[in-house]
């Protein structure tokens, strides 16, 4: 059974192995549930910058005077959004990028309004940027909204019998057996692989960069 993750792992290996020769840079992040409201676009965004710096052969002085910049302001701060986002649209101008993104509809709301914004800035100001999203079906349309007519969307549907397969076993192999009844076992089988779905969408093509 396919998860939105195991998409992406897919994604980032092939784009690894595809575009080595090239010396693409691929930087991914992963929104995870559990720690969402530490996930700012700050963190999300610094992370992607870290990933792709660390790809280059040499950092640019306009990124290393930033950074050098911000260690001289009250004994030293973080960057803010507005300046990772205009470094990250000058490290990714200088060979092609793909940027992916797990799990976006894990992410905080409010958060993710900036994050698509932030991207969509970054898009329209680096030619050579390429972003894979993935996320359930539900935000397609915030998704769309903001990065407009430029992305494209597929639906990733996993097979009910896996699903129930993956459940069943996981509940067998949980050892609090007295936490469960019978009734509860039956309705997990039952309504949780009905509610199960995802969805990926790809901003521009995933073909050779420009």
């Amino acid at each position: 059974m396919l998860t939105s993750g195991d998409v992406s792992s897919l994604v980032i290996d092939t784009l690894s192995n595809q575009f080595s020769h090239q010396n693409a840079i691929v930087a991914c992040f992963y929104f995870d549930f559990a720690v969402r409201k530490d996930q700012s676009p700050t963190d999300m965004l610094g992370s992607l910058l870290k990933q792709i710096v660390g790809g280059l052969a040499e950092i640019p002085a306009e990124v290393d005077e930033e950074y050098y910049k911000q260690k001289r302001v009250a004994g030293g701060r973080r960057p803010r959004l507005c300046e990772i986002q205009t470094m990250l649209q000058t490290v990714s101008t200088l060979q092609p990028t793909f940027i992916c993104v797990d799990a976006l509809d894990e992410c905080v709301a409010e958060y993710r309004q900036v994050v698509l914004k932030s991207l969509r800035e970054i898009l329209e100001n680096s030619p050579g940027v390429r972003l894979f999203l993935t996320g359930r079906s539900y935000i397609r349309g915030e998704v769309q909204s903001i990065l407009a007519k430029a992305a494209t969307f597929m639906e990733i549907k996993s097979n009910k019998d896996d699903i129930v397969t993956f459940i069943r076993t996981k509940l067998e192999e949980d050892t609090n057996k007295d936490a469960m009844n019978d009734n509860l076992r039956a309705n997990i089988l039952d309504r949780v692989p009905t509610m199960v779905s995802g969805m990926y969408v790809r901003e521009k093509a995933l073909g050779n960069p420009p």
